[in-house]
């Protein structure tokens, strides 16, 4: 059941934010990594060991994890175009139809995003920047009991966005059939059966049947985000997944039964999802509380929904909404839903939310499937600092310098006497040459 806390006690517990690095494991997961790998191997551990091993062995290393971890080794990891559409056609309609109406609201919400060349005479010469997509990306897409084509929708079409020209998307095995459906909606033809660690390391390091990508993308469980972190710096990431987060700021105009089932859909993805309603109204909390209990014993996952609110949800009293907002605002939310009269005007009052869902209609599951914005969205707080998957997830901008000579040599002469304050002289000699002012092509 939900409980209800005060602003205090839910500081020390429900929004007490923790570092990803001092995260403790569950004992089952620590008992299975020890069963699989060996007497005292931590998860991390774990990873390093499937990392190594695919970076020297390639297939057979993947053949390996594939078959000890996923239980599953498919004839050839890479999925044919055959198998791809027959997946498609096989979709019912009614799912075919929603899948496209969100590829379609998806696509045209990142072609919105701007992604400017420019450049300036104002500065002496030229300056500028260039914007150039990324060559080659891979996407990483959950699956097992609860496959996520929407993830490969909200991941794979801001790259085309982009313009990156080769994605590359992995999925647990045997590849599902609406994940593959989902990959033949975007046009993506490049689909390997594969999952976990051994997937992120395959697309870190390449294999015989799986190219090196330059940037992942895609959250996964414990050992895919553990897998990002350790190859992080030989490829781009679009960040580190934690558990999926909803906070809900409500009034006394907010419909009980729709704020629990807006808690209960987040509390379903995950036993460490987290799911906290602010309100400062006692009648509305104590009705949430009754209705996510009554609705609760009808849905499938019920026992992850109950793990879920148990540990890791709530719902806070606040003494009034500007303290419910501010409180959303510190704990900077993955989705942040304001259930309120004016939702525009409470906005304002949130700097920290990596999605804003204003009023009871714009409610967070339309943003998990079919709005338009990614719904890949920082999670752990890191919404303080990071973004959404966007199209700027998937280009490189380069500065471009082309001054011209009068120009060249006057900072050439500033940038001389602040070499020699920082001690490199060679620096300093560098720009001295041109200080000068020597014509091109004379001099030695």
């Amino acid at each position: 059941m939900l409980k209800i806390y005060d602003v205090e006690t839910a500081r020390r517990t429900i929004l007490k934010r923790t570092s990803y690095a001092s995260a403790s494991y569950p004992a089952a997961t620590l008992q299975r990594t020890e069963e699989l790998f060996g007497a005292g191997i931590t998860p991390p551990q774990a990873v390093a060991q499937i990392l190594d091993s695919v970076q020297t062995e390639g297939d057979a290393a993947l053949r390996r994890w594939s078959t000890l971890l996923e239980r599953s080794m498919p004839e050839t990891f890479r999925v044919s175009v055959g198998a791809i559409e027959e997946a498609y056609r096989s979709l019912p309609d009614e799912l075919s139809s929603a899948l496209r109406t969100a590829a379609g609201r998806i696509r045209r919400f990142h072609e919105l995003q701007p992604l400017p060349n420019w450049e300036t005479a104002e500065l002496g010469g030229r300056l500028g920047q260039r914007v150039t997509p990324i060559g080659r990306v891979g996407v990483y897409v959950p699956g097992g009991t609860a496959p996520l084509p929407s993830s490969l929708l909200m991941s794979v079409i801001p790259a085309q966005v982009a313009g990156v020209k080769q994605i590359v998307v992995c999925s647990p095995p045997p590849a599902h059939p609406v994940i593959l459906a989902a990959a033949r909606i975007c046009g993506i033809d490049e689909v390997y059966q594969l999952g976990g660690a051994q997937a992120i390391a395959a697309l870190a390091f390449g294999a015989e049947s799986v190219p090196k990508v330059d940037k992942i993308v895609g959250a996964g469980n414990l050992f895919v985000t553990l897998a990002k972190q350790q190859v992080y710096g030989l490829v781009g990431l679009d960040g580190l997944a934690g558990p999926t987060e909803t906070v809900v700021v409500a009034d006394g105009n907010a419909r009980p039964a729709w704020v629990a089932a807006d808690l209960l859909a987040q509390a379903e993805h995950d036993r460490l999802a987290t799911a906290i309603l602010l309100t400062p109204d006692r009648a509305l909390a104590e009705a949430v509380q009754a209705e996510a209990a009554r609705q609760m014993e009808e849905l499938s996952r019920a026992e992850i929904i109950a793990a879920s609110l148990a540990d890791r949800s709530g719902i806070v009293l606040t003494p009034d909404l500007d303290t419910a907002c501010s409180l959303a605002s510190e704990f900077a939310a993955e989705h942040t839903c304001l259930a309120v009269k004016n939702p525009a005007e409470l906005a304002t009052r949130i700097q920290n939310a990596g999605g804003l869902f204003l009023g009871e209609h714009s409610f967070e599951v339309l943003g998990d499937y079919v709005a338009g914005p990614s719904h890949v969205m920082p999670t752990g707080g890191t919404a303080r600092f990071a973004s959404p998957l966007n199209v700027m997830d998937f280009v490189k901008i380069t500065s471009v310098i082309a001054l011209d000579d009068e120009t060249g040599c006057e900072l050439s002469r500033l940038a001389g006497t602040i070499a020699r304050a920082e001690s490199l002289t060679a620096h300093a000699a560098a720009a001295d040459f041109r200080a000068g002012g020597t014509p091109t092509g004379e001099g030695n």
